[in-house]
């Protein structure tokens, strides 16, 4: 269980144990007892992908081998692996800004003050001489400040009460108790994904026509597929075991029970070509801000494009969607005023994301001016009046609260969100199909797309562990 605690305010998630209770164990043929002087034992377990640079080569599970133990009496031991996920990647145990910097926020905070009288006067010297600025807030500062204010009263006290909760059943640990502890500095994995530009460059291959875009399935019993396959449909793994791929000499986990689409924005239709509408649907999207533009490291997407994903079409009567929204209030009417309303979606509920350390501190200062410790969340119903005639009389929704908080350890990596699925399952129905767009990892029991799908799922996130059978 993600859930570690649910309280009136919201829920305590454990983001690294949802991750690691997917079971990523790769299926294992456990053969005779060989003897040394005999080949070793070999299992079509992996799925390998030829390099990029020999786009439609074709690709074929390649024989991956677990060599056995031989004691002395020539028996042999075979070793199950098993990945989890690096706990180092979620060890976030001091808050990002030290307390000097908390100070300096504190001061800078006095400009919330100047709200209801915008400008001030400031002296400053240039050249020996004194003139006058006046220094005035935008209005995207204000709204930002008089959002800030509405619900920083929800924050702290909805999260005091689960990292209370934490505290005392021992999942979250306070300061004084690491006060000896020297964490080791993370070592990141290398940025070796190139996910998004083999998307673009999937484009240039030749197109499949409507039959050979079926959904490929991954299975026991698998022979050989090729590139253009991987990168024109959805793939599936339909085994009980984690499936193992590799791409450009990167390889990646792929979760039992789970379905892709690596494509970017352009290439959405062997979604719709499925004939499959979903019961929710999560939506991360790459919002434009300043950092992004600068950095040029992240592609984003205009209001425009965004209202451009074909949701009307993937959604089932009453789906329920979610999307994540930065604290720029510009991207938060945009969703409730324009986004919303073009899908024929109705706004119910605007959640939370509080991230915090191991030890329940804000990650930032609650007040800092510039990075708040909080994401938001808007869910909102499609109402299409067709949903409302199509709508079991006898299946009630469960109304769902406004401005509940999601509370977790976040993880360092960027934009890797906490998941949703036990969060959202009470309001969704049983056995509902479940679809995130924009994903950057893979879940059971989901479909996910996005250009940068299998982001999270490469093999330097994760570490084997080995067992004697």
């Amino acid at each position: 269980m993600s859930v570690v605690h649910e309280l009136s305010p919201g829920w305590l998630l454990d983001h690294l144990a949802f991750i690691n209770k997917m079971s990523y164990e790769p299926h294992q043929h456990h053969g005779p007892c060989c003897r040394k002087s005999q080949p070793t034992c070999v299992h079509l377990d992996s799925l390998h992908v030829g390099s990029v640079s020999s786009f439609g080569a074709s690709a074929t599970f390649v024989a991956s081998t677990n060599k056995p133990e031989n004691d002395d009496r020539g028996n042999c031991e075979m070793f199950i692996h098993k990945y989890v996920f690096r706990s180092e990647l979620f060890d976030v145990s001091k808050p990002y800004i030290t307390s000097a910097s908390h100070k300096e926020c504190q001061e800078s905070n006095e400009k919330e003050d100047l709200v209801d009288d915008v400008k001030k006067e400031i002296s400053i010297s240039v050249n020996g001489k004194k003139r006058k600025r006046c220094v005035a807030f935008n209005q995207g500062e204000l709204d930002a400040m008089e959002y800030h204010r509405k619900i920083r009263g929800l924050i702290l006290d909805g999260s005091s009460q689960l990292i209370q909760e934490g505290l005392s059943s021992g999942f979250l640990h306070s300061c004084s108790e690491k006060r000896n502890k020297c964490s080791e500095p993370i070592t990141l994995p290398l940025d070796t994904c190139n996910l998004s530009e083999l998307c673009e460059m999937a484009k240039h291959l030749p197109s499949l026509n409507e039959v050979e875009l079926q959904t490929l399935q991954l299975m026991e019993d698998d022979a050989s597929v090729t590139e253009q396959d991987l990168f024109s449909r959805i793939v599936e793994n339909t085994s009980s075991f984690t499936k193992m791929i590799t791409l450009m000499g990167q390889k990646y986990l792929l979760p039992p029970k789970s379905r892709f689409l690596l494509s970017d924005i352009s290439c959405m239709h062997p979604l719709l070509n499925c004939k499959k509408t979903y019961d929710v649907i999560v939506i991360d999207p790459p919002w434009q801000n300043k950092s992004v533009k600068r950095s040029n490291r992240y592609s984003y997407l205009s209001p425009l494009q965004i209202k451009q994903i074909p949701v009307p079409k993937l959604a089932a009567p009453s789906c329920l969607i979610v999307t994540w929204v930065t604290n720029r209030q510009k991207h938060l009417r945009f969703v409730k005023e324009e986004l919303y309303p073009s899908w024929s979606v109705e706004v119910v509920a605007e959640w939370h994301w509080v991230k915090i350390t191991s030890s329940g501190e804000f990650v930032f200062p609650l007040d800092s001016p510039h990075k708040k410790p909080y994401e938001g969340l808007i869910l909102g119903r499609v109402r299409e009046k067709a949903a409302s005639l199509l709508r079991n009389a006898d299946e009630e929704e469960l109304p769902i609260p406004d401005h509940k908080l999601i509370v977790s350890v976040p993880c360092v990596l960027h934009s890797h969100k906490p998941p949703l699925a036990e969060v959202l399952k009470d309001y969704i129905k049983p056995e509902g199909e479940c679809l995130e767009l924009f994903a950057r990892n893979l879940q059971p029991g989901w479909t996910s797309w996005g250009n940068e799908v299998l982001k999270f799922q490469h093999m330097d996130y994760f570490v084997a562990l080995k067992s004697k059978s």
